[in-house]
Parts: structure tokens; C-alpha cells; sequence
């Protein structure tokens, strides 16, 4: 059995999540590589308003690469999203509950607003229960209505656990490699939300296209 496919149990995730102590003594041995860094500087240079796009497998490293930035997080209201909020919310972030398929309509007018009043977002548009890779359409709404550049990000761990859900949660392994690349600021310039939504293929596209930048 390899490294990514290593069962880590749900207790020992619901552990490590529940707190800011036990996650700082694993990510604190995390080495982190940052592929094309410009394009996330280029944006706060800008003052620009953006949402970052990340797969919820990816979550972990994440969080914690951008912690205590002030960054907006859209975490579903369902059990699983509850320990990832509480997670979250220690490090920093402010929370925005809802998801495609609970709070939808609340949570869009919620992060449009974040967007308007100028924040940073962060939304899995494969979030809450997948599938996996597959690009729900609340982000692409979200930026078509509040004029909101995407900025996709993913992270690659040279050894991790991954957790038998359906995303694959991975949480990298003491002292490994986490690479955490950018894609390119993308704007949705659809004319309507439904066709916002139908751009969601060519955004799975950019999403898996740095993925490859990231060498995963």
C-alpha cells in the first residue's frame, strides 16, 4: 500500500480538525513549494476582489497556507462541514455557511456580497458531497454577478493519507513536500447565470491544468 492510499480513520481526522494545537504541530513540519506565485501577488497589488478555487480534497494544506489573511470561506452547513469550519475559523478565516445544495441561494447572495464589499473568497465548487473534480456552478455565478476574477489554486503533497470519502480528503504526512500552485485569474463573462454555469467544463479544464503545473 502506497502513501496516498493509506486509510487514516475519520476519528483521527475529526481530531485534527477539531482544534488549532494538534493542526500547527503537523502543518508547522509541511515545506511548502509556491508555483506561480505572480498570479495571486498581481491581484493584492491590484487591491482586486477575487475567489480562490480550490477541490475540497485539497482543503487542508490549503487552509493552512492561507491562514490569518482575512480570506472568506464558503463551507457547507452539513456535519462534515462543521469540523472544517471550526478548523477554519481558528485560523483566521470568516466563514460564509451554505452550499449547491443547502443555503444555496443565501450563501451566492452572501459571497456576492463579500465579493462587492471587496474580500477574498474561497469556494470548493466540487464541495460538499462531489463528485470529485466537478465544477458546481456557485462560483461561476458568484464571479459573473460580482465581476470577480476566479483564481484557481491546488496543492500536490509528495506523502499524504487520504481518507476514504469521496473527495479523497488528503492530509499530508509529517515534514512532506506540499507544492500549492495558481492557474491564471480567470473573469466569467457570461451574460446570464445559466450561462455562467455552463462555462463549469472549461473551468474543470484550468483547474486539472494546474494541477499538472503542480506536478500532480
Amino acid at each position: 500500500m502506497s502513501d496516498d492510499d493509506e486509510p487514516f480513520p475519520w476519528r483521527s481526522r475529526a481530531a485534527l480538525l477539531a482544534g488549532r494545537g494538534a493542526l500547527q504541530l503537523l502543518a508547522r513540519t509541511w515545506r511548502f513549494h509556491i508555483v506561480n506565485a505572480a498570479a495571486i501577488d498581481d491581484l493584492r497589488a491590484a487591491k482586486r476582489n477575487f475567489i480562490f478555487s480550490l477541490w475540497h480534497g485539497q482543503l487542508l494544506p490549503l487552509l493552512w497556507h492561507h491562514r490569518d489573511e482575512g480570506v472568506v470561506l464558503l463551507i457547507s452547513e452539513h456535519r462534515d462541514g462543521e469540523m472544517v469550519a471550526r478548523a477554519a475559523e481558528s485560523l483566521g478565516y470568516a466563514l460564509v455557511r451554505g452550499s449547491t445544495t443547502r443555503g444555496a441561494d443565501r450563501a451566492l447572495i452572501s459571497v456576492i456580497r463579500e465579493l462587492q464589499a471587496g474580500r477574498e473568497v474561497a469556494i470548493t465548487p466540487d464541495g460538499p458531497k462531489g463528485p470529485a473534480g466537478k465544477y458546481a456552478p456557485g462560483a461561476l455565478i458568484a464571479s459573473q454577478r460580482s465581476g470577480a476574477a476566479i483564481l484557481p489554486i491546488v496543492a500536490v503533497a509528495d506523502r499524504a493519507w487520504r481518507l476514504k470519502s469521496w473527495d479523497g480528503f488528503m492530509i499530508p504526512k509529517p515534514f512532506a513536500r506540499v507544492t500549492v500552485a495558481y492557474g491564471n485569474p480567470t473573469i466569467v463573462l457570461a451574460a446570464t447565470p445559466r450561462a455562467a454555469a455552463e462555462e463549469a467544463p472549461r473551468f474543470e479544464a484550468i483547474m486539472n491544468d494546474t494541477i499538472g503545473k503542480a506536478g500532480g
